[in-house]
């Protein structure tokens, strides 16, 4: 398993916290454990998708590639939830770029 890949992985569950602590709070914690756990598990996937070994890209089309694969994974996610979470989805976009920002940061990812 590449470096890169671990990184991502890691920033993936580190973004997922950050993630199922919001959609807790948004709730009023009243979140069930399955939707919580299927939040965190979805950025864990993204951290997976995003750590994959993409060709050498220029900061600036990295970071699209993150936004897009981001999009694409938090919207299985959005579209699971019947479209009921927006704000997650949109913050799987965000989580993307910050994710592929972070590996591109990083010497040898």
């Amino acid at each position: 398993m590449s470096n890169r890949l671990k990184s991502a992985l890691l920033g993936g569950a580190i973004l997922g916290l950050v993630c199922v602590v919001g959609a807790y709070l948004r709730s009023g914690g009243t979140a069930a454990p399955t939707f919580i756990f299927a939040l965190w598990f979805n950025r864990v996937i993204m951290g997976l998708v995003i750590g994959a070994p993409w060709p050498a890209a220029a900061r600036n089309k990295a970071l699209l590639r993150g936004a897009i694969l981001g999009l694409v994974v938090s919207f299985a996610f959005y579209s699971a939830t019947g479209f009921k979470d927006p704000v997650s989805f949109a913050a799987g976009i965000v989580y993307g770029i910050i994710l592929e920002a972070w590996l591109s940061s990083i010497k040898n990812p």
